[in-house]
């Protein structure tokens, strides 16, 4: 009789901790994968929202720097123009070292004059719109007009370049002075203006196709 009684005892007592012991394990390893789970789920969050706000910080950014080059090469073009002009313009010193004996540095001269005027009037025109917002030309054919405008104006000058730098070369194989060397250096400042247009044509053709796309 002592005997069953300890068995049930015991069987009774073994009942009692198994539950208690699954309970503990059961709530121990549910805090735990929930902290885990939410862990995972806070963390794959942040994430996500990290990649888009530097995905929109990166766009904007590559949108002020495309909307401040006109401005930039338009300025750089003015400038070099103005120096190849000057640089012509100044070249007479006497004889057969006159600029205006030779028909490919009036072009040369002629050509750089426009470009400096246009470069010009194109930089005053992008400041006042980055200054005031507002675009002197329509907004639907500003972009087409820029395109188009630094396309002629760079085509011009490699058309003045292909002129002058013949006849330069021929002279300076006969003679290096400073007449030859002020052509030589006002064709460099050309070229430099051709290439300012060329990149703001680029700049201005992206523009438009996405203006197109969109």
């Amino acid at each position: 009789m002592a005997m069953v009684t300890a068995d049930s005892s015991a069987a009774a007592d073994a009942a009692t901790k198994q539950p208690e012991a699954d309970k503990d394990y059961s709530s121990y390893n549910g805090a735990s994968t929930a902290g885990v789970g939410g862990g995972a789920r806070r963390g794959g969050g942040g994430g996500g929202g990290g990649v888009v706000v530097e995905s929109v910080v990166a766009r904007w950014k590559r949108e002020d720097m495309l909307d401040k080059c006109p401005l930039a090469l338009h300025a750089a073009a003015a400038a070099f123009a103005f120096v190849a002009l000057v640089l012509v313009a100044s070249n007479q010193h006497g004889d057969w070292m006159q600029f205006d004996r030779y028909q490919e540095y009036i072009y040369l001269l002629a050509i750089a004059a426009l470009a400096f005027a246009y470069s010009l009037a194109q930089a005053l025109r992008h400041a006042h719109r980055m200054r005031s917002g507002a675009d002197p030309i329509p907004a639907p054919s500003a972009r087409l007009f820029d395109f188009i405008a630094d396309q002629v104006v760079a085509y011009l000058l490699m058309s003045a370049l292909s002129a002058a730098i013949p006849i330069t070369n021929r002279m300076r194989t006969a003679v290096i002075n400073n007449f030859t060397d002020a052509t030589a250096a006002a064709i460099s400042m050309a070229f430099l203006a051709f290439v300012a247009l060329a990149l703001s044509a680029t700049v201005s053709g992206y523009k438009l196709s996405r203006q197109m796309y969109m």
